[in-house]
């Protein structure tokens, strides 16, 4: 067959599982009927476990209910934003099903972010009220004036936990410095609010076509974008999880709830899947390596989607090896690319299997993964999942798609991909072609047997941990400094981080400042895994003819020196 009719034919279902559907049958069912559906054929199940404390499908459900109408009474209407600014604990998952079961539009931040940076999401999205932590509660405080938010709903870290533990917790608080939350207009405590108000009785009118998330990332000027998702984008996103991983069964798995709900791998792939197929998911807010293999072997996790910085920590955590994780069945690893060494060495020393994926904030996010009983192609982000279709086309001429192993921009269609950007139709435009096809930003190719690569990205972004860094945002906020003349950043090569930032930095005549000053800086600005982890004062930065500085001259000279890191960095 020719290579045009290669991707028409969707050459890469015939490398699909047993099992794996060529098309889904899909349900218009809304995210909040899954956890009622859940509620009610496994009732007494563990939805949610925390720090020991087990919260079932019932008890989940009626908290979400109670929440919505919380929210209603707090005056939150169909289409009104909800921010929301929690780690993983119980609060994130209620506020965000009730947010969704009463029509409201899911805004999820990172709690890591400065406040610079959450000033921009929530006015951006036009949030009306915040839930947050009671040890953020000053500084939202003090934020909001600058947006539209005028309700804040805090809840503590030690709200859902064991008896003995809540009580240490209190007990221990006050040598720490207790949080003393000050009485403020608009100011509610979450176990209050669930305390006072009876369960909502139904859903709002919403439907499938309904905007339900407005989930922010960057975009290829490194300007934040509200990626808008729709109930349909992640109910279908959720029935294509289900259908690629045949072999888990409703009621019967545990989850490792370890990616960050507030990003949409995790929100997708931990979250939703876990309350659609009625599994227990435990909860780790801090996915460091003890919390990691604890909650692994004290809980008989059986699936666990993480990024590879988590997998490095597990091999490198020195009771590794007389920890117990012979549970785990299936691991998903995304967001970069995991080495061969340490796909094999955890599958070797777990008995589990890891399957490699790719995804797009866009995209609900994922797109591609290789198969869990099939054949698993190592470098590759593996196949596209039921009903997505792919073509990679040229990147001069996207009308022309490109001959099977030769590169070019990947395009992605399905129903998981996004309604669009927020207040931003020409980036949108720009994003989805006219027949519905998403350009991804990024370079790859497909071979003769449907298995996609990724060579590189088009979009200027670095990967550190699992994070996706937009360096234009570090790059103004180096620029904005008295001293700087102009300067840029780019990723650098990290042992464990994968990526890592590196600044360069032109100072102004007679400045001067030395690599913990910069560093200190913008740390002041930025979120702490944007921080660049070395500096370099350059006397001029290559640039292009028409004065653009070439980032990827800077990326080659990087390129052909010796690691500045030792392993144990």
């Amino acid at each position: 067959m020719s290579d045009a009719s290669a991707y028409e034919k969707k050459i890469w279902t015939e490398s699909y599982a047993k099992g794996v559907p060529l098309n889904v049958k899909y349900q218009d069912i809304l995210i909040p009927q899954y956890l009622e559906q859940s509620a009610k054929k496994f009732p007494n199940n563990p939805a949610l476990i925390f720090q020991g404390y087990a919260m079932t499908y019932t008890h989940l459900n009626d908290t979400v209910c109670r929440f919505a109408t919380a929210l209603k009474e707090l005056g939150i209407k169909k289409g009104d934003r909800v921010a929301i600014l929690l780690p993983n604990i119980i609060p994130c998952v209620v506020a965000y099903y009730a947010t969704l079961r009463i029509g409201g539009i899911v805004v999820l931040n990172n709690p890591l972010y400065a406040d610079r940076e959450l000033e921009r999401q929530f006015a951006g999205s036009d949030a009306k009220l915040l839930i947050t932590q009671d040890i953020l509660v000053d500084r939202m405080v003090k934020l909001r004036k600058k947006t539209n938010i005028s309700t804040i709903v805090y809840t503590s870290t030690g709200t859902y936990r064991p008896f003995f533990k809540r009580l240490f917790f209190h007990l221990g608080v006050p040598k720490k410095g207790l949080v003393n939350v000050a009485p403020a207009p608009g100011l509610h405590n979450f176990q209050d609010l669930i305390a006072e108000s009876p369960p909502d009785t139904g859903l709002t009118d919403v439907f499938m076509d309904d905007a339900a998330m407005y989930q922010y990332t960057g975009g290829t000027t490194g300007a934040s974008k509200g990626v808008m998702l729709t109930h349909k984008n992640i109910s279908y996103q959720v029935q294509q999880l289900e259908a690629w991983f045949p072999e888990f069964v409703e009621g019967e798995e545990t989850m490792l709830g370890a990616l960050p709900f507030f990003h949409v791998f995790g929100m997708s792939t931990s979250m939703n899947y876990a309350v659609k197929m009625g599994w227990r998911n435990v909860l780790v807010p801090r996915p460091q390596s003890n919390q990691l293999l604890q909650a692994i072997s004290k809980f008989k996790v059986s699936f666990a989607p993480m990024v590879p910085t988590m997998y490095i920590r597990i091999l490198e955590h020195p009771d590794m090896e007389k920890t117990d994780l012979s549970s785990l069945k299936a691991a998903f690893s995304g967001s970069a690319p995991l080495p061969l060494e340490i796909i094999n060495e955890f599958q070797e020393k777990t008995g589990s299997i890891i399957v490699e994926g790719f995804g797009l904030t866009e995209c609900t996010p994922v797109t591609h993964i290789n198969p869990f009983q099939g054949k698993r192609v190592v470098g590759s982000i593996g196949l596209p999942l039921s009903d997505t279709i792919c073509k990679i086309v040229d990147l001069e001429d996207h009308t022309r798609q490109v001959a099977i192993g030769e590169s070019g921009e990947l395009l992605i269609k399905g129903p998981q991909v996004m309604k669009g950007y927020l207040n931003q139709p020409d980036a949108t435009a720009e994003a989805i072609t006219k027949d519905g096809f998403l350009r991804s930003g990024d370079i790859a190719q497909m071979d003769e047997n449907g298995y996609f690569y990724i060579v590189d990205r088009i979009k200027d972004v670095i990967v550190s941990s699992g994070y996706t860094i937009y360096t234009r945002d570090i790059d103004e906020v180096l620029c904005e400094h008295p001293k700087i003349l102009e300067a840029c950043v780019v990723g650098i090569p990290h042992p464990k981080r994968g990526e890592a930032v590196k600044a360069f930095v032109v100072l102004k005549e007679k400045k001067t400042m030395t690599e913990k000053e910069v560093i200190d800086y913008c740390a002041t600005k930025l979120a702490k895994y944007k921080l660049p982890v070395a500096v370099a004062f350059k006397n001029q930065l290559p640039k292009s003819n028409v004065g653009k500085i070439l980032k990827k001259d800077l990326k080659t000279q990087e390129r052909v020196k010796p690691s500045p890191f030792s392993v144990n960095y």
